[in-house]
């Protein structure tokens, strides 16, 4: 869901990811759907470093559910940590200009800290129900911020490189990219709100083991977003909510149902 805040350009926070999926167990038209939970605290920040570098952040911790029809799979522990530096390319000086704007771009790195099980990817759909990709993977990013008073629209375009795992496994190159229309209300008592809306996709390359390409591990979805942030002094409070407008996860054979994830931030 991003790396950045509307309201703080410079913060540390926690925040509460769930996401919710469903996938076939099997390869048969017939064959009963699997639901299966994503939930995710992060520990966020993003640190200035300069007037020109940023560094962020995310340390996330994963308690993971599968239904099955017979059975439920639970799987819990740190996950992979994401370190990002980001640099300042553009930033309008002058406040009198109508638009305003801020381009930044960075690259970051993955760090294996989560754990790879590849008993976890054998005969089912959904390969992500992992704690960690088990390999170290690297991220180009790009931030653009364009507003005109109070009015903002923010963009990111990441992509992500994926490296093998020592268990053979690779995942496919991944590319990110979301767009949010923001408004900033002020009221008298420096109380801070800022409703967005926006979309946000991810596209998939498939994975593959021995360096052989796997079947139905590819795909696209683009989801709709709606959210808020409301902050006050140093703190700031976010909602957002994600559902899918169209998908095509495993060749079909996978669904994304919904997102949605809760912060609280703070400052700096």
């Amino acid at each position: 869901m991003g790396f950045s805040s509307m309201l703080d350009n410079n913060f540390v926070g926690l925040r509460y990811l769930k996401q919710s999926y469903s996938s076939k167990d099997g390869i048969f038209d017939n064959s009963p759907w699997i639901d299966e939970n994503f939930n995710t605290i992060q520990a966020w920040t993003r640190i200035p470093v300069s007037s020109k570098i940023q560094i962020s952040g995310l340390i996330p911790y994963h308690f993971n559910e599968r239904k099955w029809t017979d059975k439920i799979e639970t799987i819990s522990g740190l996950g992979d940590i994401t370190l990002i530096g980001l640099y300042s390319i553009y930033e309008t000086q002058k406040d009198s200009t109508v638009f305003t704007h801020k381009l930044n771009a960075g690259i970051g790195v993955k760090i294996p800290t989560g754990k790879f099980d590849a008993a976890n990817n054998l005969g089912v759909i959904n390969q992500s129900f992992q704690l960690g990709t088990g390999s170290w993977d690297y991220q180009f990013v790009t931030e653009y911020v364009i507003k005109k008073k109070k009015l903002g629209l923010n963009s990111m375009i990441n992509y992500v490189i994926k490296t093998e795992n020592d268990k053979k496994y690779q995942y496919g190159n991944q590319l990110n990219y979301a767009s949010t229309l923001f408004y900033l209300f002020e009221s008298k008592n420096e109380i801070k709100i800022a409703p967005q809306l926006g979309i946000a996709g991810e596209l998939y390359q498939s994975n593959s083991q021995y360096r052989l390409e796997l079947p139905n591990t590819s795909g696209d979805i683009m989801f709709g977003k709606l959210g808020f942030e409301a902050g006050k002094d140093r703190f700031s409070l976010g909602v957002n909510a994600m559902l899918p407008i169209v998908q095509n996860l495993s060749n079909g054979n996978m669904e994304a149902n919904y997102r949605w994830s809760i912060n609280l931030n703070y400052t700096l």
